[in-house]
């Protein structure tokens, strides 16, 4: 409440309104990754719509990448993996200079956690992929991927995972000790070989909703792969669902907003970023979102529940054993991508 009343009061109107045909920015996004107030909000302030196209995986972005190069979209978010990918196919506009002025609140740690990321991207949000699941329905808690990649038999069939090569095979990898970025013959032969041992306790390959049809709610799910802010939307609606980021460790995702080069509307896409770093409205989304804001200021704004909450904010004691994502060799990714798809068959 006090965000929002600040956004009334405080929200600079730096952002004159375009003339009324201005075309949408269009924006490929993940579902549900947005506060339609926000957009509204900015509509309001400036004139020009944003309408979201969205995707299911890194894997299913990377694809309408390279089908379109790009085309068709103003603004795209995307993991920190993707940036220097996409940079080296010339698809990418780079960050204009001078920067636009709400960047500088943003932390020079997530600016330059990737390849080209400081050049290209500014940093979204910030969080964790573990496990969420329901501990009213199962006997022994959960705490680590071993627990789902050898599962009990009360887990056959009510596993999740998601529809992602890369994180389902570093979870893998974890299980069994190893690095998720691990690209030995062996480790990698091991980690796939369980996940085949696996599949039979898996329901699907597909993200969990987070909304009220979630599979988690109605217990056709038990256990699931999750993002540690999707996790708490649902502890919201059925407070027996619990978080866990392993003990093995987990996947520290940065998602960032990138403007392609083939956008007609870069000067808009830019001064859609400039208005989400705006600290009320920063601070607004990651109430809205339940994930770590990168945004200095914005973080002022948040109350000492949200900071202290260890799901949103772990401390360096949870995150010893989780790793960002580093590119592999071609052949394991091709390796990698082959296996999952004989098992989401």
């Amino acid at each position: 409440m006090i965000i929002r009343l600040l956004l009334i009061i405080l929200t600079p109107l730096l952002l004159a309104p375009c003339s009324a045909n201005t075309e949408p920015l269009v924006l490929l996004n993940w579902a549900d990754y947005m506060d339609p107030e926000v957009l509204i909000e900015f509509k309001k302030q400036t004139g020009i719509e944003v309408k979201e196209v969205f995707f299911d995986s890194d894997e299913s972005r990377d694809d309408l990448m390279a089908s379109s190069s790009g085309k068709g979209y103003d603004l795209i978010i995307s993991n920190g993996l993707a940036i220097d990918k996409y940079q080296k196919q010339n698809w990418l506009q780079p960050i204009p200079s001078p920067a636009p002025s709400n960047f500088k609140n943003i932390d020079k740690r997530w600016l330059e956690a990737f390849p080209s990321s400081n050049e290209y991207a500014v940093p979204f949000f910030w969080g964790t992929l573990g496990i969420a699941y329901r501990s009213d329905l199962v006997k022994t808690p959960i705490t680590q991927w071993q627990d789902i990649f050898q599962p009990n038999e009360e887990l056959k069939g009510k596993i999740t995972l998601m529809n992602s090569a890369r994180e389902v095979v570093a979870a893998s990898l974890k299980s069994l000790g190893y690095s998720s970025n691990s690209s030995d013959k062996k480790e990698f032969s091991a980690a796939i070989k369980a996940m085949q041992q696996q599949a039979p306790y898996v329901n699907s390959y597909n993200y969990v909703d987070i909304d009220e049809t979630s599979s988690l709610l109605t217990g056709e799910t038990l256990a699931a792969m999750m993002y540690s802010g999707d996790a708490l939307t649902l502890q919201e609606l059925n407070e027996n669902i619990q978080y866990v980021l392993p003990q093995e460790g987990g996947n520290i995702w940065v998602d960032y907003f990138i403007v392609p080069s083939s956008s007609t509307q870069k000067e808009n896409a830019w001064r859609f970023i400039n208005f989400l770093n705006q600290p009320v409205i920063a601070a607004r989304l990651a109430e809205y979102l339940y994930y770590a804001s990168p945004n200095r200021e914005a973080r002022k704004l948040l109350d000492q529940d949200f900071l202290s909450n260890p799901i949103i904010f772990p401390n360096q004691e949870l995150l010893k054993n989780s790793e960002f994502f580093r590119p592999l060799p071609a052949r394991n990714l091709k390796k990698l991508t082959k296996s999952f798809q004989q098992l989401v068959k």
